[in-house]
């Protein structure tokens, strides 16, 4: 297709932008010089970059999950964490969504985006799909693709290809998709771009192809390179799970992210991609099906940009620690020992130099074991590895945390809060609409990704001799739907909502009704929470409503999917108008909201922006299910109704990026589904990370950054490395208060600690000496400092600090 073709050639454009990159710190003239030369090859050690190796530490950074404003901060802190590269995917459904119709402005400005992480001196790789997955709606594919005659997606198919993780469906396209896999791989190299391609998932990947892993340990599940002048590269290393509505709280441990990639760069793995570093926020409508509009707030950067410690730190230690090891890393010649069970040393020394590192495992999740190495004894903590980037000093190891922890606050605005002068439209139940359809019409083909909303209407007659006559017996309306959810009313009266969930999207909505004699008409609203994103026959997959029957009348079951004509209409009027913006509320009339309404309302109200510059969000508590719109921009979906198994909801908070907000009067439009709900109890909140704590061992690994190499050997930086733990506040913040302060044998986390049965009396008094009134203090983790009355209460102890201290503006001591 003539589209498709320019939509590509804009993307290689742009690929060739990415591998010209070079590091901004250079001069200009340097810089064109190097432009000239930009090779990117490989060999079966790495990637290589204008002939030099590398070893390559990148994050996933999705453009169109955060905001122009907000990349410049987003990219600097992930530099600052130790990445030398950001990978992003290519949204086909974003630059392309109607066709023929190309968008690059806004948060699809993906150029403006690259050029920014060329500024800050890294490298791009780009995932080009055009089918990306992703939890992205349609996994990034316009709907109008499904539209063009004889289009089958995901195979050998003339109409489209193009791929992304294909293993995954390979086996269901059978001769197909094998020749899928060999077409797109002599299709590229065709190209002749100067640059590598990757099929992550893809250990058949053809040469030149280099096949790649996604996953969580690859060290350990990785097949490796599927031939020996091909590097090891991991694409996507999940940081956490992302979530659906329904799920409870999901955590991946910075220990096991460290420990995952210590091991793969021990067996010769040279780059590392995780997925997300910053996972952003589903704007809108843009998140695949169920996936909430918070997207991978575990990561690194969490939702909102702030670094969630001590994920973020952690990992960056650990970048400082592998490019100590660079040299013999790249250089040097792998060898490995066993010498116990649980044990292994994986070490590379370079002939002919005294370049030698070495990482030492521990893979008893229970005991810390003694290695001895080129004879010396090392004590590694379970499920550990330690770091000698010379074979001699350890400067690092994954589960030892010495880096910072934070805990995240939502603090109510006061400036954005007040008592909202809600006003509301609510949308009135259509009529027997127009259609000749003798079934449900299917809902993606009926709303066209235009809305999440589709109406269904029908009549049937009764006579009065089928209703049921004996006692305790009743109709029974019952409808299947294949999801995502679904309202319905019975003769104008509103029966209830049922919904599938991300797992089991089909679903029975199924009451008891009363059916009157002579013509009764039904209503029903099905309703979409995305897009699938994944698997094979995508064209095919189907939703909304299937099966509608009455059930308990005299003569049996009334099936009505097939025995009545539909009527079909897509979206709400409020949609249609653009209530949702300034110009368009002007179109209804809005009425002052009593306390209490109907589902299907429309929610307006004004409020200024929250005060400080710090993120901000909407608390959505006593809504149900719906929409927000600020100032016209499409914050995303929420759904309050739907609680996990701990009861509570998957999201409460929404985020609100500063570049929708004005200072004063924004406008608040919000579209709930579900009748008798309590916006009042919503709220706008500022978040920060202003409870920062340390948790730090005495028996743990002095930091990493007091290590530096020179030539072959590894010295450190200053006279006496001694462990301590470092606390720092964010911008122009200072240590207000000390919070929580033990040395002995707490327990809990950052936010919550709480003494052991072993504490130093003086603790709190001697952080407060080292940490009060500063933006950033030290404090010496050893007995010395703790038991100045030289008495140790608890001697078979091996004590920690932990440490809780609020940032702010408050009084110094």
């Amino acid at each position: 297709m003539r589209t498709l073709d320019r939509w590509l050639l804009t993307a290689v454009l742009v690929v060739l932008l990415s591998a010209s990159s070079s590091f901004a710190a250079k001069k200009k003239v340097k810089v064109a010089k190097k432009r000239s030369n930009k090779e990117v090859t490989y060999d079966g050690t790495s990637l290589i970059v204008d002939g030099k190796r590398e070893l390559l530490y990148s994050g996933s950074i999705h453009y169109p999950r955060s905001t122009p404003e907000m990349w410049p901060h987003i990219i600097k802190r992930a530099k600052q964490g130790g990445l030398n590269t950001i990978q992003t995917y290519v949204f086909w459904n974003v630059h392309e969504p109607e066709q023929g119709k190309f968008n690059f402005s806004g948060r699809a400005d993906l150029v403006h985006f690259i050029k920014l992480i060329e500024k800050n001196g890294m490298y791009v790789t780009l995932r080009l799909g055009p089918f990306i997955q992703a939890e992205w709606t349609h996994g990034g594919l316009p709907y109008w693709l499904r539209e063009v005659p004889g289009i089958f997606f995901r195979t050998d198919n003339a109409p489209f290809k193009i791929e992304n993780e294909y293993s995954a469906v390979q086996r269901a396209y059978k001769q197909d998709g094998l020749n899928y896999i060999k077409w797109a791989s002599k299709l590229v190299d065709s190209m002749n771009l100067g640059i590598p391609w990757v099929m992550c998932k893809q250990n058949d990947a053809p040469d030149p192809m280099i096949n790649a892993c996604n996953g969580r340990h690859c060290g350990d599940t990785f097949p490796g390179p599927n031939r020996d002048n091909k590097p090891s590269l991991w694409t996507e290393n999940w940081t956490t799970q992302f979530r659906v509505f329904g799920d409870p709280p999901t955590q991946r441990s910075v220990e096991d992210i460290a420990f995952s990639v210590a091991r793969f760069f021990s067996k010769n793995g040279s780059h590392v991609n995780y997925y997300m570093y910053h996972g952003g926020t589903n704007f809108g409508r843009t998140s695949a099906h169920y996936v909430t509009t918070r997207y991978y707030d575990d990561a690194p950067l969490d939702e909102y940009g702030l670094e969630k410690e001590p994920k973020y730190g952690h990992l960056k230690h650990l970048h400082n620690a592998l490019n100590l090891c660079k040299k013999p890393l790249l250089w040097g010649q792998p060898k490995t020992e066993k010498p116990g069970k649980d044990t292994e040393i994986r070490y590379y020394e370079q002939p002919g130099t005294k370049s030698c590192a070495a990482f030492l495992a521990n893979n008893n999740t229970e005991a810390a074991e003694t290695i001895r190495f080129k004879g010396r004894d090392y004590v590694i903590a379970p499920r550990s590895i330690s770091i000698l980037p010379d074979c001699k000093t350890v400067v690092y190891n994954t589960a030892q945390i010495v880096s910072q922890h934070t805990a995240r606050n939502f603090m109510k605005s006061k400036k954005a809060n007040k008592k909202f002068d809600f006003e509301v439209f609510t949308e009135k139940l259509p009529g027997k609409l127009q259609g000749d359809s003798y079934i449900p019409v299917e809902l993606y083909g009926l709303t066209k990704d235009k809305s999440d909303y589709g109406w269904y209407t029908t009549s049937f007659n009764v006579h009065e001799n089928h209703l049921p006559k004996k006692k305790g017996v009743k109709t029974v309306l019952r409808i299947a739907s294949l999801g995502h959810a679904l309202h319905v009313w019975l003769n104008g009266e509103y029966l209830g909502n049922g919904h599938g969930s991300h797992d089991e999207k089909s679903f029975v909505f199924q009451k008891t009704v009363a059916i009157k004699s002579g013509e009764n008409k039904l209503v029903m609203l099905g309703v979409l929470t995305g897009f699938p994103d994944s698997g094979s026959y995508m064209e095919h997959r189907y939703t909304g409503p299937r099966s509608v029957s009455i059930l308990g009348l005299t003569y049996g079951t009334l099936d009505l999917t097939e025995n009545s004509k539909w009527g079909n209409k897509v979206g709400m009027e409020g949609e249609r108008l653009a209530i949702q913006t300034e110009e368009g509320s002007k179109k209804v009339t809005w009425k002052k909201f009593s306390g209490k309404a109907p589902g299907l309302t429309w929610y307006q109200t004004y409020f200024d922006a929250p005060e400080s510059l710090n993120a901000a969000a909407i608390r959505m508590s006593g809504m149900g299910k719906g929409l927000i719109y600020v100032n016209g921009e499409g914050v995303g979906r929420y759904w309050m109704s739907f609680l996990s198994p701990l009861g509570q909801p998957t999201q409460i908070e929404y985020h609100i990026p500063r570049s929708f907000l004005k200072a004063k009067k924004n406008h608040l439009v919000i579209f709930e589904e579900e009748p008798n709900v309590k916006p009042e109890l919503i709220d706008f909140v500022i978040v920060n990370r202003d409870t920062v704590c340390s948790f730090v061992g005495e028996n743990y690994t002095p930091s990493v950054r007091h290590w530096v190499r020179k030539q072959d050997q590894v010295q450190a930086i200053t006279e006496n490395v001694s462990l301590t733990a470092t606390l720092k506040c964010s911008g122009t913040r200072k240590i207000a208060a000390v919070e929580f302060a033990s040395f002995g044998n707490p327990i809990g986390v950052c936010g919550n600690f709480t003494r052991g049965t072993c504490h130093a009396p003086v603790s709190k008094q001697v952080v407060e000496k080292h940490c009060l009134g500063k933006a950033e203090c030290v404090i010496p983790v050893n007995k010395s400092t703790f038991e100045q009355d030289k008495k140790d209460s608890c001697k078979n102890v091996v004590k920690t600090l932990a440490v809780q201290v609020k940032c702010g503006r408050g009084k110094k001591k």
